[in-house]
C-alpha cells in the first residue's frame, strides 16, 4: 500500500513554552538525571546544616561512604533485567481509559536509564568528596586511616575518571567496543575494591569488632551484597547456544534460536562470539506457533559484518529477555509504527501479537530483495495494509510527514518508531512537537 502523504499538511508545531519540554535536551531521560541530582544536592546540604557531617576535627566519612554506596546501588539495580521488566509491567499496568497525557508520560518508562546515569555521576561526585574527606581525617590524625583504605581509594578514583570519560557521548560512539570492555572490567574491579575499602574503613571506625560483626552492622555492605547479586545474576544464565543463520542478502541475516527459552514479544536479548569482550542486543521475534525466536540482524558494522559473512554454528547467549520500547504498545487504542530498514525486527513481534489496532509504516530498499519473500509474506499476512516504501524506487520519503500522514489516517493515539538515532529523534521531536505522543529508543545502554 502506498499513502499519498504529499497531500497531508503538516500541522504547526506547539507554542514555543509547550514545545521547549519536546527537545532532547529536555527529555525524561534528562528530567531523571536532574532529579537524582536535586535529591543528592537536598541531602548533601543537609550533611553541611544539621547533619553535622563537617566540622574542623570530623568528617563523617560513614554517612559519606553510605551516599556512595546508595547512589551506586540505584545505578545498579536500575540496569537489572529483573528491574527493567518490572518498570515495564507497572507502567503498562495503566487502562486505555485513562487520560492520554498520563498514558504518554507513563509510555516514557524506558527512559528509566536517566536513573542509572544520574546515580552514577552523583555517586562518584559524592566519592570525590568521600577522598577528600579521608584525606583531610589521615592529615588531621583525627582518627586512623589504614593504608588498605587510603589506596584501594585512590584506585576507585582513578578507574572512576576512565570510566567517565569513556562514557563522554563522542568517545563512546568512536570508541564503543572500548567503551564496552572499560565499563566491564573496570566496574566489576571497582566491586572489588568497594568490598575492600567498606569493610577497611568500618574497622577503622570501630577496630575492636570482628570482621562478621563489621559487615553485618554497616548498611554499605548489605547493599554491596545486593548489587554483587544482581550483577553476577546475568552471568549465571551465560550459555552457548545453536544458531541457525540464513542471508537472504549480503546486507541481513536471519537467526533462529531454539535452546527451550521462548521470550515474550517486544523483548531483547544479548548475544555474543566472545562473551567476556562484546555483547550485542538485538529485538527477539518469538512465533506464535513455535518454540524458540528469531533476531534479525543488519550490516552495521565489523561484528554484523563478521556474523553475516562467518554463519557461526553457536552463539552465547545471557540473562533473560528483556523489555524493550515497543512494550509501551499497550497503554494506547491504536498505535502506527515506523520502521526503517533492519528496524522491522523489533516491530515484528508486536505485529504478530496483534495485542491492539496498529498500521506498519516501513521504509527500505528493495524489501524482497533484502529480507527475503519469506519474511515479507509474513509481514504483510500479519499487516496486509502496511504501507511498504522501497527506497530504491521511490528514493528516501519525509519520514516526520510519511508518520504524520499514517497516524492522522488511521486515527491512532501514538507513534512508534524503530529505526537509526537521527532519525528516531526526528521522528519523535516531529511528532511530540504537535502534541502527538511518540516514543523511539533512546541509545542510553
Amino acid at each position: 500500500m502506498m499513502l499519498p502523504y504529499t497531500d497531508v499538511q503538516l500541522p504547526q508545531k506547539q507554542p514555543a513554552l509547550r514545545r521547549i519540554w519536546k527537545y532532547p535536551v529536555l527529555e525524561h531521560y534528562v528530567r531523571l538525571i536532574i532529579l537524582v541530582s536535586s535529591v543528592n544536592i537536598a541531602w548533601l546540604i543537609y550533611g553541611l546544616t544539621d547533619g553535622g557531617w563537617f566540622t574542623a576535627s570530623h568528617v563523617d566519612l560513614a554517612s559519606l561512604s553510605n551516599a556512595v554506596i546508595g547512589n551506586f546501588f540505584i545505578a545498579v539495580i536500575v540496569r537489572q533485567q529483573y528491574t527493567i521488566n518490572l518498570l515495564f509491567r507497572l507502567a503498562t499496568l495503566a487502562p486505555v481509559t485513562w487520560p492520554l497525557a498520563v498514558r504518554w508520560h507513563l509510555g516514557k518508562v524506558y527512559h528509566h536509564g536517566g536513573l542509572h546515569s544520574g546515580s552514577a555521576v552523583n555517586g562518584t561526585l559524592w566519592f570525590f568528596l568521600f577522598s577528600g574527606g579521608l584525606i583531610y581525617q589521615h592529615h588531621e590524625n583525627a582518627a586512623e586511616i589504614s593504608t588498605v583504605t587510603l589506596w584501594s581509594t585512590v584506585i576507585i578514583n582513578a578507574l572512576l575518571v576512565i570510566m567517565i570519560a569513556m562514557a563522554m557521548p563522542t568517545i563512546r560512539r568512536k570508541f564503543h567496543n572500548a567503551f564496552e570492555a572499560t565499563h566491564r572490567f573496570a566496574g566489576w574491579f571497582i566491586l572489588i575494591l568497594f568490598w575492600i575499602q567498606t569493610v577497611s574503613l568500618a574497622k577503622n571506625i570501630k577496630p575492636t569488632d570482628d570482621i562478621w560483626t563489621t559487615v553485618l552492622q554497616t548498611p554499605a555492605c548489605w547493599l554491596l551484597g545486593i548489587m554483587t547479586f544482581s550483577i553476577l545474576l546475568p552471568w549465571l544464565r551465560l550459555r552457548k547456544v545453536p544458531v541457525r543463520i540464513d542471508t537472504p542478502s549480503k546486507h541481513v541475516a536471519l537467526l533462529k534460536f531454539d535452546y527451550g527459552v521462548t521470550p515474550f514479544a517486544g523483548s531483547s536479548m544479548a548475544i555474543s562470539r566472545s562473551p567476556l569482550m562484546e555483547w550485542h542486543h538485538f529485538a527477539n521475534v518469538p512465533s506464535p506457533t513455535e518454540s524458540g525466536y528469531r533476531l534479525t540482524v543488519s550490516r552495521a558494522g565489523d561484528w554484523t559484518g563478521r556474523l553475516i559473512d562467518d554463519k557461526p554454528s553457536h552463539l552465547w547467549v545471557k540473562g533473560i529477555p528483556t523489555a524493550g520500547v515497543a512494550n509501551i504498545e499497550v497503554l494506547f487504542k491504536r498505535v502506527v509504527y515506523i520502521a526503517t530498514g533492519s528496524g522491522i525486527g523489533p516491530c515484528l513481534p508486536h505485529l504478530l501479537a496483534q495485542k491492539l489496532p496498529m498500521l506498519l509504516v516501513w521504509s527500505t530498499r528493495d524489501p524482497r530483495k533484502t529480507y527475503g519473500d519469506k519474511l515479507v509474506d509474513e509481514i504483510l499476512a500479519a499487516q496486509p495494509d502496511a504501507i511498504i516504501w522501497d527506497t530504491d524506487k521511490d528514493g528516501k520519503p519525509d519520514m516526520v510527514h510519511l508518520a504524520y500522514a499514517a497516524y492522522q489516517s488511521f486515527d491512532a493515539e501514538a507513534v512508534i518508531c524503530i529505526s537509526n538515532q537521527k532519525l528516531t529523534r526526528q521522528v519523535v521531536f516531529g511528532m511530540e512537537s504537535r502534541g502527538i505522543p511518540a516514543f523511539g529508543a533512546i541509545w542510553d545502554s
